[in-house]
């Protein structure tokens, strides 16, 4: 009797399969013609095209996804927001995060939606940070939100980038600490707390990591969500009472004061 194979061998012949299978940069339309995938450039199709089709194909590519549709996108917006914003007496934020249409600052402008400014995820191009004191007054400002690594998970994920965040954000010389600590998490928060911004937000873990002596020793414990992951979701439980938190006489008039 043949033995099975190991686990990991099935996992790189599945991951092999996904590969190759998503490894496509054109999607043909059930109506006939094609239609571009997101993320062509991350496919090995499109690395193995000489420059001179690479640059056509992206401006292709970002023609049809950014510019193309926006009269159509702001047509359904304007039809469709202002019944929802008259539906509800809430303050509105909009997620215009990653990959939008030209057409929604304008638009989000115009129906007074605040927009949602993460220093880590920049809109500007080119940018690799964005600095809370340069938000808008119609925007929420947050360090991390429940789909990201909080700000000590993120400090240790690319050394480099936290190397060029601590000489450039944080105006610091010499070498970045190899960890979050207490004093640098304050600083970030601090950069928050002192935002032009009409609403700053944050996470409880990000505030806790201002106290050495009350967050979690593993800052990947603190994560919420991990997209990727099916397996990761809503995962984060506070690991302190709320009478003891109540309790802490050095966090407590810290938070309060603005840090």
């Amino acid at each position: 009797m043949k033995s099975q194979p190991p686990n990991d061998f099935l996992g790189l012949v599945r991951d092999g399969l996904y590969s190759l299978v998503s490894n496509v940069i054109l999607l043909e339309s059930p109506g006939g013609g094609y239609a571009f995938r997101f993320g062509i450039e991350k496919t090995s199709s499109f690395q193995h095209f000489p420059e001179g089709v690479k640059a056509a194909l992206k401006t292709l590519y970002v023609d049809y996804f950014y510019r193309r549709q926006d009269d159509f996108w702001q047509r359904e917006a304007m039809e469709k927001l202002p019944a929802l914003k008259a539906a509800t007496q809430m303050l509105i934020c909009g997620e215009d995060l990653g990959m939008v249409p030209g057409c929604v600052p304008d638009v989000m402008k115009e129906l007074g939606i605040l927009s949602l400014e993460i220093q880590r995820m920049p809109k500007a191009a080119g940018a690799t940070f964005f600095h809370p004191k340069d938000a808008p007054y119609l925007s929420v400002v947050t360090p991390s939100t429940h789909d990201m690594s909080t700000l000590r998970g993120w400090w240790e994920e690319d050394r480099a980038l936290t190397q060029r965040f601590y000489n450039e954000i944080l105006q610091r010389s010499g070498e970045a600490p190899y960890f979050c600590e207490d004093w640098v998490n304050k600083i970030l928060l601090e950069q928050h707390f002192h935002s032009p911004s009409l609403w700053a937000i944050f996470q409880l873990q990000d505030l806790l990591g201002m106290d050495a002596t009350l967050r979690r020793k593993n800052p990947h414990d603190e994560r919420i969500n991990i997209p990727a992951n099916p397996k990761h979701y809503w995962r984060y439980r506070v690991h302190i009472g709320l009478e003891d938190l109540m309790k802490a006489e050095g966090f407590n008039p810290d938070l309060r004061d603005g840090g």
